[in-house]
């Protein structure tokens, strides 16, 4: 298969305060999210300058990919487009057709399978070829990759660095913590997401902290409380483990490619503060981000699509994902409740 480039899509966010409303309301249109919730939100972003770090993780990313790429021997111009904000989907999609790329295999900062974290991507670019119109770039998509030694090892050696952080005496006894984020019920039905996130937390757990506890909560549900979201949250699982006698946690947030708005807010101050009233010592680990491993796994997965002739790698015992999704993969729920700003 020969493709012009890659497209590597993320999810947006503001770079300046004067994007983080519009940016908040883009996001949450049509989900009825109060204007008191999006003012808090927004408190979030304007405390840190009104910048959201994932942009300029992106970019960062971007050019590891394309670097990458050039020195396993398949050279291919990255672009970067987003959901929620600048460079937009459509923008870059017109960029790349102006630039002659008419064939790209687009790459997402989410490595597993659910509505928000895949299909929503995939409406999106279908969405931005339509509006481009004529010469629109085709683009497809490499597999969720959840199980590739690249994205695993990397968050594996986040775990180790994290759990040598922690006082002597409390490594032995020390709880392994993985969070991702929370989806609607309904969501997690019509896909494979929790059984994907069970196998990283166990291939994780067996490499980074063998022998010690672990488990999988989840952060940054948003939407009506009515609405059943997966569960516990992370600061309640500190709560049970303080309550259950453990003194030390290693947070790992397994569910997430780089450490963007929610890790920050929901691990480094939400939920280190729970454990700090708690008395737990508390280490977090860091997400891939351009991690070696991580990034020379995305190439591969490049690699494998462009018939780079090697065996394809993955780890666990879930079975082996298409190298395509199938039509009608992670479908939507009745009434989508995608993720908040990240």
């Amino acid at each position: 298969m020969t493709y012009d480039a890659v497209l590597l899509l993320s999810f947006g966010g503001p770079e300046g305060p004067a994007d983080v409303m519009p940016f908040l309301e883009r996001v949450t249109r049509g989900r009825g999210i109060p204007k008191e919730r999006l003012d808090e939100v927004a408190r979030h972003y304007l405390a840190r300058g009104g910048v959201s770090p994932l942009p300029a993780q992106c970019r960062a990313l971007r050019e590891a990919l394309e670097g990458a790429l050039a020195s396993q021997g398949t050279p291919l111009p990255v672009y970067l487009g987003h959901r929620n904000g600048p460079p937009y989907v459509e923008d870059t999609l017109r960029a790349m057709r102006e630039a002659g790329v008419r064939r790209a295999l687009a790459v997402l900062t989410s490595a597993y399978s659910s509505y928000s974290g895949c299909r929503q991507y995939r409406e999106d670019v279908a969405r931005a070829r339509a509006a481009v119109g004529e010469g629109a770039p085709e683009v497809e998509f490499v597999r969720a990759y959840f199980d590739h030694p690249g994205f695993v090892e990397a968050l594996v050696d986040g775990v180790r660095v994290a759990h040598a952080r922690l006082a002597p005496e409390l490594r032995a006894e020390a709880h392994l913590v993985c969070t991702a984020h929370s989806i609607p019920l309904a969501m997690a039905r019509s896909c494979d997401y929790e059984a994907q996130l069970h196998e990283v937390v166990r291939l994780v757990g067996d490499d980074a902290m063998p022998g010690h506890a672990r488990t999988l909560s989840y952060q940054s549900r948003s939407g009506p409380p009515q609405v059943p979201w997966l569960e516990p949250d992370v600061s309640a699982r500190l709560r049970e483990l303080a309550a259950a006698g453990v003194r030390a946690v290693v947070v790992a947030p397994v569910g997430f490619v780089s450490d963007h708005m929610e890790v920050v807010q929901d691990l480094d101050e939400q939920a280190h503060a729970t454990a700090r009233e708690l008395g737990l010592a508390y280490e977090r680990s860091a997400t891939p981000g351009t991690h070696p491993r991580f990034v020379a796994g995305l190439a591969e997965l490049v690699g494998d699509r462009l018939g780079a002739g090697r065996p394809r790698r993955h780890l666990g015992t879930l079975a082996p994902l298409a190298e395509a999704c199938p039509d009608g993969c992670c479908p939507a729920p009745a009434r989508p409740e995608p993720p908040p700003a990240r």
